[in-house]
């Protein structure tokens, strides 16, 4: 396997509730994340395990859509969110915890090649601290905005 995870926290002093709901109102997404230009909900329903939607976001100057599906949601404190592209595999978790003042959100990025050659695994050993650098600065951006928008409900 060849791949990279990042671990970021933001503490905000909106609710664990409030932040869940931004969180998990995938259709506002665009509006909430400053990265995020559209999104396409494909599925019908409240979030929940099953549903799915295509996100557009300008990653490294090129926009990007990537098809994302809940693998898992314990409301209001835990998701699992998913995506496939190009033999890769993204698992995004998201934990909400109520703190005195508010509440903090860990957020774990891991992406996974399951059977790289030895091409892809250099490019991972070489390119992938870039890559890990890039993609753990639009997601503080991210955790930002959530809190952002929780703080403002």
């Amino acid at each position: 396997m060849a791949g990279h995870g990042i671990h970021l926290t933001q503490t905000t002093t909106a609710s664990a509730e409030a932040v869940w709901a931004v969180l998990t109102n995938i259709s506002g997404a665009a509006d909430t994340l400053r990265g995020v230009s559209r999104v396409e909900l494909l599925t019908d329903g409240p979030y929940a395990a099953g549903t799915h939607w295509r996100e557009t976001r300008t990653m490294f100057g090129k926009e990007e859509t990537q098809e994302m599906w809940v693998a898992e949601s314990q409301p209001p404190s835990r998701t699992v969110v998913r995506a496939e592209d190009k033999g890769v595999a993204y698992v995004t978790v998201f934990e909400v915890v109520p703190t005195g003042e508010g509440s903090r959100i860990t957020m774990r990025f891991d992406a996974e090649q399951a059977s790289p050659g030895l091409v892809a695994r250099l490019a991972w050993k070489i390119l992938g601290p870039i890559g890990a650098k890039a993609t753990a600065r639009v997601m503080r951006g991210d955790l930002a905005d959530i809190a952002a928008a929780a703080e403002r409900s």
